[in-house]
């Protein structure tokens, strides 16, 4: 069937979401390989020139739930075509950006966009046929990661040949996309009013905020200082408290009741150990490749031969993500997360065991590729089988929060490894830093792993696709809008 429910050509409108996606990936990792230049082109330091990529993963964090509820309220793809819309205004301020605090600014603008994934999962769940709606999944959710790979050696090329700004002008793909969704996405079908909890919001933000703050100053400010001490717990005494907050809220920004399924449960604690895991890859090999020889390990590359360690991991992406959609259909989806997040740990393990030549990097990273690959794939399709039709948005949203939360953390917990250990007279790490942070990621994919183990097994042989969605009754006034 090549029409949607509605008797829409399908094509074009998974084109545009799509589209929508890869602005928002591409933009996502693009910073990683770069952040060295940036911290010598805004004279600032590691720790703080992580934060372009920390502040933009934590906005997104906390805008994703927000744009699920707005999408309720508006329609999800006006709410996308307005994200889209910000995440082009949040590129612009980073291109123009004289100083690494505008910077950052328009990084956490740009974390707006954090809600494209769920968005555009709730649009294929409400449009896309049933018999299609497992590869329409796995495809977004592929992109997820083929962005971000394509990401990599780009912003190599762009660095070595161009000024810092147009790293950030690729955002600007972010403008046709929002063209192609406001023209070519069905209108939402009507769903009940509901109210935005910003106070969630707020608490969600300032405790996130705190303990990656926390992490991240905490080799500065000595790991065991009260300050540090303060931050991190006062951060997640603030993570309880919204906790707490969700489950008396009558609308939560985070619905705690769908996190009791244990399907969605195990399958959430599974992305934010992933997400945990592929940014510090994201961070870990374009830095090891750029070490000069001099420090006794590392290759000496130039910023677009490390992304280009990178690439054959984006094409069996491309590859990987469309085919766990179908392995799910065929063995489970519960079977395909435990195979994805078993290779992505077999990668980290290689390289925390031997990491000398680079083609053990691209061998690592071609693992880790078809892991992340299929762990996305089979995690989105999963939570979506899980819940009722009328909760797909906000579970998949919550699935995107831990995914995004888990990439936070990486990328905080990566460069603390990563300046806790340093060669005397140098700021470059030591090999043993990186080491540690191999192993440790490592050990998050395992983790990751025992989650998937602990999803339960379905009632009978075989992966579910996504059930079609059945259309509620109108109880607000007026459509829900496009």
């Amino acid at each position: 069937m090549s029409e949607t429910i509605n008797g829409r050509p399908l094509a074009p409108v998974l084109g545009a979401l799509l589209l929508a996606a890869l602005s928002f990936a591409l933009l996502q990792t693009m910073v990683a390989p770069a952040l060295p230049k940036i911290a010598e082109e805004f004279a600032t330091t590691p720790s703080a020139a992580a934060w372009v990529m920390t502040g933009f993963l934590l906005s997104a964090s906390v805008c994703t739930p927000l744009a699920g509820k707005l999408g309720d309220l508006y329609g999800k793809g006006r709410v996308l075509t307005a994200i889209l819309a910000i995440f082009t205004v949040g590129a612009i301020v980073c291109a123009l950006a004289e100083s690494i605090e505008v910077l950052i600014a328009g990084r956490v603008i740009s974390g707006v966009a954090g809600g494209v994934f769920p968005l555009a999962f709730g649009i294929i769940n409400d449009e896309v046929p049933a018999e299609r709606r497992a590869l329409g999944i796995g495809l977004m959710s592929a992109m997820f990661g083929i962005g971000g790979g394509i990401g990599l050696p780009l912003s190599g090329v762009i660095v070595d040949n161009a000024h810092l700004s147009w790293l950030f002008l690729v955002g600007l793909l972010a403008a046709p996309a929002a063209v192609a969704v406001h023209r070519l996405v069905p209108p939402s079908p009507p769903r009940a009013r509901t109210r935005v909890d910003w106070t969630g919001a707020a608490v969600l933000s300032l405790g996130l905020a705190a303990v990656l703050l926390g992490i991240s100053n905490a080799n500065s400010w000595g790991w065991g200082s009260a300050t540090t001490l303060a931050t991190i717990g006062g951060g997640l005494v603030l993570l309880v408290v919204f906790t707490l907050l969700e489950t008396r809220t009558s609308d939560p920004l985070v619905d705690m009741r769908i996190m009791r399924r244990r399907p969605v449960l195990a399958t959430n604690i599974a992305a934010f150990l992933t997400g945990l895991a592929m940014f510090g890859s994201f961070l870990l090999i374009p830095q090891f490749a750029q070490t000069p020889e001099p420090a006794g390990y590392g290759f000496a590359m130039t910023v677009t031969q490390a992304g280009l360690v990178m690439l054959p991991s984006s094409v069996v992406m491309l590859f990987a993500g469309p085919l766990g959609g179908m392995l799910g259909g065929r063995i489970g989806f519960r079977y395909v997360l435990m195979l994805g997040t078993a290779l992505a740990a077999a990668s980290f393990l290689m390289l925390g065991l031997t990491h000398d030549h680079v083609w053990e990097f691209v061998v690592a990273g071609m693992l880790m590729g078809a892991g992340i690959s299929f762990a996305f794939a089979s995690m989105a399709n999963l939570v979506v089988v899980s819940v009722p039709p009328q909760d797909v948005g906000v579970a998949t949203g919550i699935n995107t929060i831990m995914r995004t939360m888990g990439g936070a953390f990486g990328a905080a917990l990566v460069t603390a490894l990563l300046t806790a250990e340093t060669i005397p007279g140098t700021p470059l790490p030591t090999e043993g830093a990186y080491t540690e942070a191999f192993v440790i990621s490592a050990i998050g994919a395992l983790l990751a792993l025992g989650a998937a183990v602990a999803i339960p097994a379905p009632p009978s042989r075989g992966g579910r696709v996504a059930r079609a969605p059945q259309r509620e009754p109108e109880l607000a006034a007026g459509p829900a809008g496009r």
